[in-house]
């Protein structure tokens, strides 16, 4: 009797040492084609963007002009295709996309200013409530544009690191890299992504739902008592009418928060009031 088994080896996949396999899992630009190696060779390394050591500030070396390049483990290959074929506006445009065997290389429009995170924290400056708000307004209007998709983009990691003040005064939501499609029938996500403080409780697997879009308006109302207070809202409460938007927007019932709609209207109706 004769096996039918073959036991066929790839030479593609033999390595001659320990350290050229492990040069291998951790090349970056394995699995692409050389035309897409020679399309990344055109971007020159400038460094390190923060602290996120997977996200590069690159040149052209044809024409000067800076992008950001990313290397991701974890991404939704589809936001980002749609992101391409459809940008939002305050969001940093998708310039290209390549899909190797180890990861996903993203390079993107680089947008120059400061993060929130930068201006509060390293530089230690609050924001008053009357601005604090505009900004929170200005977020909210690019999650609504996601939100209201036929099927929601989720965002999922707002934070103060995640939105730039860009230096001709607009402002920009960063950073899709945990972001996924909202799905009705979902108890719980496939993958627990969250960023301690900002995340909602059904981002760490409680409650009966998976995130939706008032994950994000969860974030947004930790991030507005931030830009105010300097804290989170469980280590420093901002004063007056604008604690009431921040508490109901943090409210552990996803259900008992607002839309992004629903939030903007709020706020607009209190920066009104205080002018």
């Amino acid at each position: 009797m004769h096996s039918q088994f073959v036991n066929k080896i790839d030479e593609s996949e033999t390595y001659e040492s320990e350290d050229e396999f492990q040069a291998s899992l951790n090349n970056p630009y394995k699995g692409l084609t050389d035309e897409q190696v020679l399309e990344l060779s055109e971007y020159e390394e400038i460094g390190q963007l923060g602290s996120k050591q997977n996200v590069f500030l690159v040149k052209e070396y044809e024409t000067s002009k800076k992008h950001v390049k990313k290397y991701l483990k974890d991404y939704d290959l589809s936001v980002y295709r749609y992101l391409y074929d459809h940008p939002v506006k305050n969001m940093p445009k998708i310039e290209k996309i390549y899909e190797g065997t180890n990861n996903l290389v993203i390079i993107e429009e680089y947008i120059d200013g400061e993060t929130l995170e930068e201006v509060i924290h390293e530089r230690g400056m609050l924001l008053n409530q009357r601005t604090a708000m505009n900004v929170a307004i200005d977020v909210l209007q690019i999650l609504a544009e996601l939100h209201s998709l036929e099927r929601p983009i989720i965002h999922r990691d707002v934070k103060p690191a995640n939105v730039i003040l860009s230096y001709d005064g607009k402002i920009y939501l960063l950073d899709m890299n945990v972001a996924k499609w909202y799905k009705e029938e979902e108890i719980q996500d496939t993958k627990l992504f969250a960023t301690q403080y900002y995340a909602a409780p059904e981002q760490f697997g409680y409650g009966f739902s998976a995130s939706s879009e008032k994950t994000d308006i969860y974030a947004v109302g930790v991030l507005l008592n931030e830009m105010i207070t300097g804290c989170i809202p469980k280590e420093a409460k901002a004063e007056g009418p604008v604690w009431d938007i921040i508490e109901k927007s943090i409210s552990l019932e996803p259900n008992d928060r607002y839309t992004a709609y629903e939030m903007i209207l709020a706020l607009g109706e209190l920066v009104l009031k205080e002018q």
